[in-house]
């Protein structure tokens, strides 16, 4: 992996919830590292402590024990901070200002140059389809339309980092999209981005690798491939088997299911596929489709959280 950007190690938060409650684990021993320039997604039911790991990342909210670093620096670092942005979940500004005056007012106070203000101010709100509204008060912005000029405050001031609670929260598709595309050409420019999401179908298109939160700990951690490869899984379409040729091939394969002339095959190696294929030619079936089989991400995901419930 390349130089880590975001770097925790067996962080520990526990909330007290009152004198005759339990307290919460909110964190319990989370360990990830997010190289430079990676597209990253922490996933996980409501409650899992996505946005704890994301305030500790910022210096909002102190942990317990752990230790935790972004850019290099001690999270919460007051100099690194000006190269981070942040996209909250549920994200309000004043609604007497117009979408123009809300960027400038946080560009102000990230920092960015009076002269150049003007020109970044307009270029985002292009970005992110507001640039007719750039002068209407956000009275009358819709709810897709204060996360898209959320967006365009977490980029203001260029930074090398961002990190996004629910970046889609509320968009329609054609936003998502649009969104979507933005982050892919941050990726590009060479930016680290950290979201939080439950459109898993989001995280699937634009993540390199995802972690799975649950209770406070990572229950998973790798690929976008690693966590919805189902092995060598295939479907098949060679209309009706006789009994005799799915015998030998639950003889090769380690599973094999049938459905309205479609075989699901589940095998050792590609020689077995072959092998397979092989005793459906030789019996005269004809074999009009072979397609590999995978899981989307927000299967993986339902599994794995399925699994935890279920272990002792």
């Amino acid at each position: 992996m390349s130089e880590a950007t975001v770097q925790v190690l067996d962080l520990q938060k526990t909330f007290k919830t009152g004198w005759n409650r339990e307290p919460i684990r909110a964190l319990d021993g989370i360990t990830l590292s997010v190289g430079r320039g990676e597209v990253f997604g922490l996933l996980g039911p409501n409650g899992a402590g996505k946005t704890t790991l994301i305030k500790v990342l910022l210096g909002i909210t102190r942990i317990d024990t752990g230790t935790a670093e972004v850019l290099g620096r001690p999270a919460g670092d007051v100099e690194t901070r000006a190269r981070v942005g942040y996209l909250p979940e549920g994200h309000r500004y004043p609604l007497h200002l117009t979408g123009e005056g809300v960027l400038r007012w946080f560009a102000r106070l990230s920092g960015v140059p009076g002269g150049k203000i003007d020109r970044r101010a307009g270029k985002l709100l292009d970005r992110v389809g507001l640039a007719r509204w750039s002068g209407v008060r956000l009275r009358k912005y819709s709810k897709g339309m204060v996360q898209r000029l959320g967006l365009a405050v977490s980029l203001i001031h260029e930074p090398e980092l961002l990190f996004l609670d629910e970046p889609t929260d509320g968009v329609d598709p054609l936003g998502r999209a649009e969104i979507r595309n933005i982050l892919l050409e941050e990726k590009e420019r060479g930016t680290t981005i950290f979201i939080n999401s439950h459109l898993l179908s989001e995280i699937e298109r634009i993540c390199g690798r995802v972690a799975i939160l649950s209770h406070g700990k990572i229950l998973r951690a790798g690929t976008v491939g690693d966590l919805t490869d189902q092995g060598l899984s295939y479907r098949l379409d060679a209309g009706p088997v006789a009994e005799a040729v799915l015998e030998s091939i639950r003889n090769i394969a380690t599973s094999v299911t049938t459905n309205n002339g479609s075989l699901h095959l589940r095998v050792p190696s590609l020689e077995g596929l072959n092998a397979c294929l092989d005793s459906l030619r030789g019996a005269g079936n004809l074999i009009r489709h072979v397609a590999e089989e995978k899981s989307s991400l927000e299967e993986s995901f339902i599994k794995i959280l399925e699994g935890e419930e279920t272990r002792p």
